[in-house]
């Protein structure tokens, strides 16, 4: 059982819908994952929705702040830091953008929203009550988060700076290297430059499942989008990515047979 109880510094630890319409997300993801959605009032700000599995801590799906209007859905993810107030501090000095924070979430942490110099953004986050995701590379969890990068020496050389995370390469099949994220000598992450034109700087989001196929079908069934069909990547597994029915797009990840 995949249960974690702690992150390092500089680990993904949590991943976080932000979509226009939560109950068209809590349907279609309970669907296709089979999540225990709990939600969780916000007063003036509305609700947030507790994503869980077994009672254990999964994801969240919040609705669009003000100013939002518009904005297609999108997954974004929370990398773990000790003191989210001291890492927020080397932001500009590295080359990137502090845009939203430090500030507490409640009782549960404290957070930074960011953007490295390559544009792509990501949320800082320094557990308080809460750690973030706490069940993961199972089916219907995370399993993996990668930056997408047209600059990766610059957005790698950020988050080394700021983070003191580490990198390597991963020769895979066919020639191509991978770009690895270390932590305390753990690789908990990747990064890669975008496969296609006009792809912007991003963190990705993978989901585990027990079949890339079937999810594919059922995420279709309940009004989703194949954006690249179902792929293997010889060594990895077999993969998918998705978008919903708001435009948040994710990806899927089977376990090599």
């Amino acid at each position: 059982m995949p249960k974690i109880d702690a992150y390092a510094q500089g680990t993904p630890s949590y991943v976080e819908l932000t979509t226009p319409d939560q109950a068209a997300a809590k349907e279609f993801y309970g669907g296709l994952f089979g999540w225990e959605l709990e939600d969780v009032p916000m007063g003036d700000a509305g609700y947030y929705v507790a994503v869980g599995k077994e009672g254990d801590s999964v994801a969240g799906i919040s609705g669009q702040m003000p100013g939002m209007e518009g904005h297609p859905a999108f997954w974004g993810v929370y990398l773990t830091v000790d003191d989210v107030d001291a890492a927020a501090a080397k932001v500009a000095g590295a080359g990137g953008t502090v845009e939203a924070g430090p500030f507490d979430v409640m009782d549960l942490g404290r957070m930074a929203a960011i953007q490295d110099p390559s544009g792509a953004r990501v949320n800082l986050w320094q557990a308080g009550a809460t750690i973030g995701t706490t069940r993961a590379n199972e089916p219907g969890t995370p399993i993996w988060n990668e930056l997408i990068s047209p600059d990766l020496p610059a957005a790698t050389a950020f988050y080394t700076e700021v983070l003191g995370v580490g990198w390597e390469a991963q020769e895979m099949e066919g020639g191509m290297d991978y770009t690895c994220l270390v932590v305390d000598g753990r690789q908990v992450g990747g990064a890669m430059p975008p496969m296609m034109d006009g792809v912007p700087p991003h963190w990705n989001v993978y989901f585990n499942v027990e079949s890339v196929d079937d999810t594919v079908a059922r995420a279709v069934q309940l009004g989703g989008t194949v954006v690249a069909p179902a792929f293997d990547v010889p060594g990895v597994g077999r993969m998918a990515i998705l978008a919903d029915p708001q435009g948040a797009m994710f990806n899927l990840m089977q376990n090599p047979g």
